[in-house]
C-alpha cells in the first residue's frame, strides 16, 4: 500500500544556503534541522532529498561531488540528531538556454524542478503516495513542482523563501503553508 513522504529541498531548507558549495566541509546544517528530521523518522515518514544540483551542468564540479556533499549532509543528520533521509535524488542537468555549457549534464530533464520526475522516480521507486505527500522548498520552483505533482507545497522562509512571497521574483506561486523554517514546517505536517 502507498504511503505518504515528506521531500525535502536540500540547500536553504536542510542546510544553510551558500551558493555553489566548490568545498564539502563548507555544508552546514541549519539549526534545527537534524532534530525535525528525526521526529519524521520517529514516525515512520519516508523522508527524501529532491534537489536542483546545476553545477556539474555549469562545469563547476561532476555529480560525484553533489553526492559527497549529500554524504556530508548524511553524516552531519546522524551525528546530530541520529535522523536520517530514506532517499536522495538530484537533478545534475541544466539545458543550454538556462546555462548548461557541460556535456552530459547540458541537456533539458525531466528531473529539473518544477518537472516531476524526481518525485515520480521516488513514488514508483519507493510505493509512495504523492497525493498525500509534503514538498518542503525554500524556491517558488518548490511549490510548483508540489502543485505539479499533486502534492501539499510547504514554504520555509529559510534561504531563499523570504524573497518568494515579497515578490523578489515576482511568482505567482501560493504556498499551502508557510513556515519559520524546517522545524515549524514538520510540526505543521505532523499535526495534521
Amino acid at each position: 500500500m502507498a504511503r505518504p513522504a515528506v521531500f525535502l529541498d536540500r540547500d536553504g531548507v536542510l542546510n544553510e544556503e551558500a551558493g555553489y558549495l566548490y568545498h564539502i566541509e563548507d555544508l552546514r546544517l541549519i539549526p534545527g534541522v537534524a532534530a525535525a528530521v528525526r521526529k519524521l523518522n520517529e514516525r515512520q515518514m519516508f523522508c527524501c532529498l529532491v534537489s536542483n544540483q546545476s553545477g556539474p551542468a555549469r562545469g563547476y564540479y561532476d555529480d560525484r561531488h553533489v553526492e559527497a556533499l549529500h554524504e556530508r549532509l548524511a553524516d552531519l543528520l546522524i551525528r546530530e540528531a541520529g535522523a536520517k533521509l530514506d532517499a536522495f535524488y538530484f537533478c545534475p542537468t541544466l539545458s543550454p538556454p538556462e546555462g548548461g555549457n557541460t556535456s552530459p549534464f547540458d541537456r533539458w530533464s525531466t528531473w529539473r524542478k518544477p518537472n516531476t520526475g524526481m518525485l515520480v522516480a521516488a513514488a514508483w521507486t519507493h510505493d509512495l503516495d504523492l497525493s498525500h505527500s509534503y514538498m518542503i522548498g525554500d524556491k517558488a520552483t518548490d511549490i510548483d513542482l508540489a502543485h505539479n505533482a499533486g502534492c501539499t507545497g510547504i514554504l520555509v522562509q529559510t534561504g531563499f523563501g523570504n524573497r518568494v512571497l515579497t515578490g523578489t521574483y515576482q511568482h505567482p506561486t501560493q504556498p499551502d503553508y508557510t513556515a519559520a523554517d524546517l522545524s515549524e514546517a514538520i510540526e505543521w505536517i505532523l499535526s495534521r
